[in-house]
């Protein structure tokens, strides 16, 4: 009698507890986000990490979601495609999140995105840009431009606006590296531009002497650079070794301050890119976010940290009107039409979530990364 009056009474002990731990998960909305914090890509990692924790204090600071705190979940995926895998599946499975914000790399992204779309979960890609990532379903989402769009508007900017002719390339080996450069080439070689030298190299490479050597015999009007920061920089560097005068054309992989522009010195200096963040935006929000970030975290943002902050703002934005039923989220997201972020005006996501925005041209002038133009023309930025 004893025994079953105390296993009653442990029963009802349990039942008081999933019934408080049920309450306490109804009482927030649960955002999930991943990204390489450590390992190859650590310092985007960091960037993302950083403006996901702001967006969600800023979101707080406004009184949260449907009355409800908003709690971040999340993860560290080294880069790791098996990682970011294991990942969804915690996240959706187990964490009971409504939807989720990818701040990381497109090879990461990729395999997670079908296991978000198979447990009807939204997922938004902050950066990553392969053109495969929003095709996996109607539930994912791409918040920065697709890679095809950027290397498109790489090759107008160096045929139409730098009038360039001979043209040497090269390029990460990896799907953000190989997606811009096959559609730069498809849109320089229309145009009646020659490309003299392509090379590619892989993530970590940090001696490009030879082949900048070789690029500068070839006399080349522009050189078409698609690397992240540390590739970036040394590439700069050692372009002035070899004596290179032709115009270098980056990518949004070399928009960092702290990781490009303090490495690559006077060496970065008339650099031209193609990217998302406009810091000289006339926006309030544009100019509110990046003080705040340098304020909290003590260096400006990139490109990573400011569409990882529109991915969750965007987000914030759409539960604010539906609330935090995943369906709902999906659906209204496809209704979103001319919402400011601060990467630009979305003018609306295509039928299968690929974002429709500007392309932001910047050239680093005096050490810093300063406006030189923005394409708005639909032929060129509508994927």
């Amino acid at each position: 009698m004893k025994r079953s009056v105390f296993s009653l009474f442990l029963l009802v002990i349990f039942l008081l507890t999933l019934n408080g731990m049920v309450l306490a998960q109804d009482d927030v909305v649960k955002l999930g986000f991943f990204a390489p914090v450590t390992g190859p890509a650590a310092a985007d990692g960091e960037s993302a990490l950083n403006s996901a924790k702001l967006a969600v204090e800023v979101i707080n600071e406004k009184g949260g979601l449907d009355g409800k705190e908003v709690e971040l979940v999340e993860y560290d995926d080294h880069l790791d495609s098996k990682q970011s895998v294991s990942i969804a599946q915690k996240l959706t499975t187990r964490d009971n999140v409504v939807a989720v914000v990818s701040g990381s790399y497109s090879g990461t992204t990729r395999p997670a995105a079908t296991i978000y779309q198979n447990a009807k979960i939204p997922m938004i890609s902050a950066y990553a840009i392969h053109p495969d990532i929003p095709k996996t379903g109607d539930y994912i989402f791409q918040q920065s431009f697709p890679g095809p769009v950027q290397g498109k508007v790489g090759g107008y900017m160096a045929v139409d606006e730098l009038g360039a002719q001979k043209i040497a390339i090269l390029y990460v080996d990896n799907d953000f590296g190989s997606t811009l450069n096959e559609n730069f080439q498809k849109y320089v070689e229309e145009k009646g531009a020659e490309i003299v030298y392509v090379d590619s190299f892989g993530i970590g490479e940090r001696e490009f002497n030879p082949v900048l050597t070789k690029i500068n015999n070839l006399q080349p009007d522009l050189i078409y650079v698609v690397a992240y920061a540390g590739e970036g920089a040394a590439i700069m560097r050692q372009s002035v070794d070899a004596g290179i005068d032709a115009q270098i054309l980056g990518t949004e992989g070399m928009d960092s301050t702290t990781q490009f522009l303090q490495v690559a010195g006077d060496a970065a200096e008339g650099l031209i890119i193609t990217t998302n963040l406009n810091r000289e935006s006339e926006e309030e929000q544009v100019q509110d976010y990046i003080n705040r970030y340098t304020q909290k975290y003590g260096f400006a943002p990139d490109m990573v940290g400011a569409s990882t902050y529109d991915g969750f703002m965007l987000l914030a934005h759409v539960i604010r009107e539906v609330g935090t039923n995943p369906a709902d989220i999906k659906n209204a997201m496809y209704e979103v039409e001319n919402y400011m972020t601060n990467t630009g005006l979305l003018y609306r996501y295509t039928d299968i979530g690929e974002a429709i925005k500007p392309v932001q041209v910047q050239i680093v002038k005096d050490g810093e990364f300063k406006y030189y133009d923005k394409i708005t023309d639909m032929d060129l930025i509508a994927p």
